[in-house]
């Protein structure tokens, strides 16, 4: 498990808070994230890639997301009826008012709590199921957020972590951030479009320098089978997830940063989101299944409390 960049935990903790408070209320729309059909068949196609059709199908009862950010994991889930009762916790007070807003604004019942994931307000096994996407990587004591999460699982439970950064994946996505850096001004040629504000599209010029700070570790599928294994989880899987579809969207994002917001215009937009959409779904069909999980730029993971 390699950490990116060596912080004390408490400084850990105050940036990503800060960070995703600013963010919070643009955080869906920088991330292309949705509660539509679309949404929902996403997270529930990372769900089956790790845990069987068979298994989600029953239900996974009730459940506990952590590092909850605005939703995008656990309320999809609610909304397809695959747990009957979701808790959402995040260090971020602005994350989870944006939350709030989604489960009103989609008419579901969610509780949520202000929470550390290495001191989790809850009693001894009281969920079936805990959850997150894209949090491990911020969190600075995994040992004893594992800890927390084996605690707080009824046994026979099981964890479903997806969006993980790996450390090939993390690498190799640099290669198409480089390209993009070289084809902008051309790009933006061709477009007729300025180039972005000093601070990127940022409102807040904190924004960017936070971002900087928040990602903490990049990790092998070695690292997560380990650290669920020694916090006492069994039926460890570890699953790969997007490649090509990681290139080509680091690509045209760093062309888009380049650029003013307004000078991009919509048919590129939908090129590259509907691009990403059909190499999302040729990395599922042909990739995933046949390379190593370490070479894809996102790693799942599931486990069982026994």
């Amino acid at each position: 498990m390699q950490a990116v960049v060596a912080r004390s935990a408490e400084e850990i903790r105050d940036v990503n808070t800060r960070y995703h408070d600013i963010t919070a209320a643009e955080y869906d729309a920088k991330w292309g994230i949705n509660f539509d059909d679309l949404g929902r068949d996403q997270v529930l196609a990372k769900l089956h890639k790790v845990v069987d059709r068979e298994i989600a199908a029953t239900g996974l009862g009730k459940a506990l997301e952590i590092g909850a950010g605005t939703g995008y994991f656990g309320l999809n889930l609610l909304r397809a009826g695959l747990i009957d009762k979701l808790t959402c916790a995040d260090i971020s007070p602005g994350m989870l008012d944006a939350l709030a807003d989604n489960a009103t604004r989609l008419g579901v019942d969610v509780g949520a709590v202000v929470a550390d994931a290495e001191s989790l307000p809850f009693a001894d096994q009281s969920f079936d199921l805990v959850l997150g996407h894209a949090v491990l990587h911020h969190l600075p004591h995994l040992d004893r957020a594992f800890a927390e999460i084996h605690r707080v699982l009824r046994p026979g439970s099981r964890i479903v972590f997806a969006g993980e950064p790996s450390r090939v994946g993390d690498r190799l996505a640099r290669l198409p951030k480089r390209a993009a850096a070289v084809a902008a001004p051309a790009w933006r040629a061709l477009l007729g479009a300025a180039v972005a504000p000093a601070n990127g599209a940022a409102e807040d010029p904190a924004e960017s320098e936070l971002e900087l700070a928040v990602d903490i570790h990049v990790f092998t599928p070695d690292d997560l089978d380990r650290l669920a294994s020694s916090s006492g989880f069994t039926d460890v899987r570890i699953q790969g997830e997007e490649l090509t579809a990681n290139w080509f969207g680091w690509f045209n994002r760093g062309l888009e940063a380049s650029a003013h917001p307004d000078d991009v215009p919509t048919w590129w937009r939908q090129y590259a989101f509907y691009g990403y959409l059909a190499l999302q779904r040729l990395d599922a069909a042909v990739l995933e299944p046949r390379l190593p999980a370490a070479v894809f730029y996102n790693l799942l993971l599931t486990a069982r409390r026994p």
